[in-house]
Order: C-alpha cells, then sequence, then structure tokens
C-alpha cells in the first residue's frame, strides 16, 4: 500500500508525527462521531464510507489503527479484514457492529483484529482501544526499523567477516575460528572487531540475538 509523509505537529517545540486513526463506515453520522472523537484527543482522523475509498487512499507513514464496520452497504468488513491482511496491511483493526454476535467476533479476533465494539460505543472505552492499537502499530514500526538497520548492518560486511561471524555465534573461540578459516589468530581478532563495530554490538550476547534475528544458523554451512 502506498504511503505519504505525515504533516508533523509541534509538541513541547519539536517536530513529532501525529498518529492517524482510519475509519471506514458507510454511516455517515457515524463517521462523523468518530472524526470528532478522535480529534479531541490531538489524533488525526481519515474517513471513509467504502474500503474502496480507503484503499485508494496514500497512507501516512506514522503509526496508525483502522476502525472498520462489519456490515457495509454491500461488502463485508471481515471478508475485507481478510484482503487487508493478504495485502500486507499491518495496522491495527478495530471491529464495530450494530448487528455483533459470539461467532463474528471469534472470527475477526481469530484474523487478527484488536478489539470488538457494539453500537452505540462508549467513548471512553473506544479511546482506550485507539490508544492501545496505536500503542501496538508504534512498537510494530520501530520493531521493523531496528530490524532494518540490522540487516543493513549484516550486508555491509565482507564475505570473509560474515563468516568470522557465524562461527563466533557458534561459541568457537578466536584460535578455533583461526584454525577453521586457515587464519592467523591476530587477523581473526581483527574480522572479529570489524564484525562487532558494524553489527553494532558491544558484547558477544548482542550479536548472538542479531545473528538469530536474522536467521543465522551457525549449525549449517552456508550463510544465509
Amino acid at each position: 500500500m502506498a504511503s505519504k509523509p505525515h504533516p508533523a505537529s509541534t509538541r513541547n517545540g519539536s517536530e513529532d508525527k501525529t498518529s492517524v486513526v482510519y475509519v471506514i463506515d458507510d454511516d455517515e453520522s457515524i463517521r462523523f462521531v468518530l472524526d470528532g472523537l478522535v480529534r479531541s484527543v490531538g489524533l488525526h482522523a481519515e474517513t471513509f464510507e467504502s474500503p474502496k475509498d480507503f484503499l485508494a487512499f496514500p497512507k501516512y507513514d506514522t503509526p496508525s489503527c483502522l476502525i472498520l464496520d462489519v456490515r457495509l452497504r454491500g461488502e463485508s468488513g471481515l471478508e475485507f479484514q481478510e484482503e487487508a491482511i493478504r495485502c500486507g496491511m499491518r495496522m491495527p483493526i478495530l471491529f464495530m457492529t450494530a448487528h455483533g454476535d459470539i461467532e463474528m467476533t471469534v472470527k475477526a479476533m481469530k484474523a487478527g483484529a484488536l478489539d470488538f465494539f457494539p453500537k452505540p460505543f462508549r467513548d471512553q472505552d473506544m479511546l482506550d482501544a485507539i490508544a492501545h492499537a496505536l500503542r501496538r502499530d508504534a512498537e510494530r514500526i520501530a520493531s521493523e526499523e531496528a530490524m532494518a538497520t540490522v540487516r543493513a548492518s549484516y550486508e555491509s560486511l565482507t564475505p570473509r567477516e560474515r563468516e568470522v561471524l557465524k562461527l563466533v555465534v557458534a561459541g568457537l573461540l578466536n584460535k578455533q575460528i583461526a584454525y577453521e578459516m586457515n587464519l592467523s589468530e591476530i587477523t581473526v581478532k581483527i574480522h572479529r572487531g570489524h564484525v562487532m563495530k558494524k553489527m553494532a554490538s558491544r558484547a558477544l550476547p548482542d550479536l548472538v540475538r542479531k545473528a538469530d534475528a536474522l536467521g543465522i544458523d551457525p549449525n549449517r554451512s552456508s550463510s544465509p
């Protein structure tokens, strides 16, 4: 899904991105109420009558969530949830419906919905759920950005440094690595130092965690 820069808001003299709450509901009065509720707590709202309109709108590059009606005019919010997930949409979804039942709720939650609200909903309940969803999305974004940094660091390693990294996380000592790679121990120490610096790891446990996140298996003979 396309994204675009978000208009920054100023908080305490610094630039900060305002989180965005998207709303899909074919009832104009509900869209109006939710737009006002979201904006009342300083968040940015974008409302849509249909999933088609939502999909056509470039998404802001900021923590977000989607409030989605289960029963839309001629469409199913549950089916759209499945389609959105297949298309790679990662933002949390909060469902609401005037016709909810246990089976529908279970299906939505199993598919990844964060919460489910009957209409009419209590404003504070909705605001609490929105705050939770936005925190969850902010954590996801931070995790993905951190992982992208780790991948970029790994890509900066030379083939020999990658081999050293693999042997280091396998628990081998420098002299053992030197024997395995037919290098001098001092050369291994130099490569190891480069690996630790490029991977921004001050200690072995951190390097091991990053290697594990990258899917590096020290028991395999080839690097990922």
